[in-house]
């Protein structure tokens, strides 16, 4: 039994970054092998098992995609690493330190390539995301073009068609959470595959928009500007994926309205909706996109709004129970407002309006109306509802920029 270190683990080694997970591949063993030396089996796909002290996962070799059931000892590291999907994450290292590295992996680093393995590249299909998604995490990467021509060649081939949705949905949140989540799709794109995996997002490029407020124009450009000034505000991933999705209804209004878009928030809503429920993703995340989608025009239009509106506004978010939710609307807004060409750094004081507007309506409260007699109903709701508008309006009459 020989035990080595392998893929990603590796290839933050050498980069010379943090290691958070560690992966090992076991050459010469059987899964009874594992089992009685004390391992615990994970799953019933692959040979997998958990250490018994430190609980991390060892797998048994595995030669191109086969199952390794219950191993072959005949499966050396070299058939092992021939097997994974891209050169950088195709190395090992032994026990003492020692590299391993039969497919370029470390040259490919120092040359900043993102490059498939070889012919097993595509029994996976999964690997084309997973390629855009490195281009996303590297952001000094490139995809080398033999590995594009072969990611557009899988697209013609229809190898994508029928991907699991709940794997399409792993590899865009992941996405999502890297260095520059914008060249994710841009990487799709250039493989002509972007408009079968996010049709939604594809549609956007060609959608023109008013140049005086969008010198950009393209609504793909601009959604892929917003991605960009989003991953600038915050590293989490729903409220990237709020910036992603927040003008998805522009690819429905009527052509006879281009430029212009509008109801395009409304349209949008759906868009959202349909696409998370596609790739079957969390409800939290179909509920985020869909607050992006609808409200996003009236957080850029705060200062004009009436108090009544900026309650609903406020309502809609979830703010006065979930203060998070409004956070990332206004965040996502303020990533559309920069996400424009020569607009990033321009002063947007929208968000801080909005939050001081909400702390004024927050100080009303159910509890303090009921300290005042008031009974649960809808009396009550009412009331609610009229003194954090009075309280909005008192603030708008005091407000200075």
């Amino acid at each position: 039994m020989e035990i080595y270190q392998v893929g990603g683990s590796v290839r933050d080694h050498i980069l010379g970054a943090q290691v958070y997970d560690r992966d090992w591949v076991v050459v010469g063993a059987t899964a009874d092998d594992m089992l009685g030396a004390g391992y615990q089996k994970v799953g019933q796909d692959f040979a997998v098992f958990l250490h018994p002290d430190n609980h991390e996962e060892y797998a048994l070799a595995r030669r191109d995609n086969d199952v390794a059931g219950q191993g072959d000892t005949a499966i050396t590291l070299i058939d092992d690493l021939n097997s994974r999907d891209l050169t950088i994450n195709a190395m090992a290292m032994d026990e003492n330190g020692l590299i391993i590295d039969p497919l370029g992996g470390q040259q490919d680093l120092a040359e900043k390539i993102i490059r498939h393995v070889g012919p097993s590249f595509d029994r996976d299909p999964v690997r084309v995301l997973r390629a855009a998604r490195f281009a996303a995490r590297f952001p000094d990467f490139f995809i080398a073009d033999e590995t594009l021509e072969l990611m557009q060649q899988m697209g013609r081939d229809g190898k994508l068609n029928n991907l699991q949705p709940e794997r399409v949905w792993m590899e865009l949140v992941k996405a999502l959470s890297a260095n520059a989540p914008s060249r994710f799709f841009t990487a799709l794109r250039k493989a002509n595959v972007l408009g079968v995996l996010f049709p939604e997002i594809d549609e956007l490029y060609g959608v023109p928009q008013v140049a005086e407020h969008h010198p950009e124009i393209d609504t793909g450009v601009h959604t892929m500007m917003v991605l960009d000034q989003a991953t600038k505000l915050t590293p989490d991933p729903v409220i990237r994926f709020q910036a992603l999705v927040h003008d998805l209804g522009k690819a429905l209004t009527p052509k006879s309205k281009w430029p212009s878009h509008p109801g395009h928030e409304d349209l949008g809503t759906d868009v959202v909706k349909n696409l998370v429920r596609r790739l079957r993703g969390p409800k939290h995340y179909e509920l985020r996109g869909v607050m992006a989608a609808r409200w996003h025009g009236h957080v850029h239009k705060a200062k004009i709004l009436r108090a009544g509106t900026i309650l609903k506004l406020l309502e809609a978010t979830g703010a006065f129970k979930h203060t998070d939710h409004l956070n990332g609307l206004l965040l996502a807004s303020e990533a559309d407002a920069r996400g424009r060409l020569g607009f990033a750094d321009r002063d947007y004081t929208a968000p801080d309006y909005i939050r001081q507007a909400f702390v004024a309506a927050n100080q009303i409260t159910a509890q303090g109306l009921l300290d005042e007699g008031y009974k649960t109903g809808p009396t009550l709701a009412v009331q609610l509802s009229q003194r954090r508008i009075k309280a909005i309006k008192g603030f708008i009459k005091n407000y200075t920029c």
